[in-house]
C-alpha cells in the first residue's frame, strides 16, 4: 500500500521500539518527513532561495528543519551546542548555491532517522528531568524539548508548504 493510501501516521498505530509516551512525537516527525517529500515534488531548483514577500526561503526552511532537530536533541541530551552547531545556525538563512533541495531534503531525512533512533533509547523516567536551554539555561525538560522539536518541525513544514506554493505560482 502506498503512503497516499494510508491514514496519517498518528492513525497508523504504534511504531515498534519506541516508548508509548513518545509515540505522538514519532508520529509527528514521520508525518513531517512524508509531507516534505510530497510538497517538494517537482520543485524547481532555481526557486530554492526565493523569498516571497520578504519571508523565509524554501532553502532556509530545509536547513532550519535539520538544524533545530539537531540543536533541540542536543539540549535534551543535557549537552551544550558545539561551535559547529552554532556556525550552522548562523548560516541557515544565507543562500548557498552549493546546496540543492535534494541534498537538503536528504540531510533532513537523515536527521529524522537519527532522532527516531534516539527516541527509542530515552528512558521514560528521564522525561521530566530539567534541561537548560541556551546560554541563559532557560528551563525546560527532556519531554519539553523533544515535544517542541516535533511541533516546531510541523510548524516549519506548514510554512514550507506555503512558501513552495507561492514561489511556484509566481514563477
Amino acid at each position: 500500500m502506498k503512503d497516499k493510501d494510508l491514514p496519517e501516521y498518528w492513525l497508523r498505530g504504534k511504531v515498534e521500539g519506541t516508548p508509548d509516551l513518545l509515540q505522538p512525537i514519532v508520529h509527528s516527525l514521520l508525518q513531517s518527513k512524508l509531507e516534505l517529500k510530497k510538497y517538494m515534488l517537482d520543485f524547481t531548483e532555481s526557486l530554492l532561495w526565493e523569498k516571497p514577500a520578504g519571508r523565509a526561503s524554501v532553502g532556509f526552511h530545509l536547513q532550519h528543519l535539520t538544524g533545530v532537530l539537531d540543536r533541540l536533541f542536543t539540549y535534551a541530551e543535557g549537552r551544550n551546542l558545539t561551535e559547529e552547531q552554532l556556525k550552522f545556525l548562523k548560516k541557515e538563512a544565507i543562500p548557498n548555491s552549493d546546496f540543492s533541495s535534494e541534498m537538503l531534503i536528504a540531510e533532513f531525512n537523515k536527521k529524522i532517522e537519527e532522532v527516531l533512533e534516539k527516541l527509542k533509547t530515552i528512558p521514560v523516567a528521564s522525561l521530566t528531568e530539567f534541561r537548560g536551554v541556551g546560554r541563559k539555561q532557560l528551563p525546560s525538560s527532556v519531554i519539553g524539548l523533544i515535544f517542541h522539536a516535533a511541533e516546531h518541525t510541523q510548524r516549519h513544514i506548514g510554512q514550507l508548504l506555503v512558501t513552495v506554493s507561492v514561489v511556484k505560482e509566481e514563477n
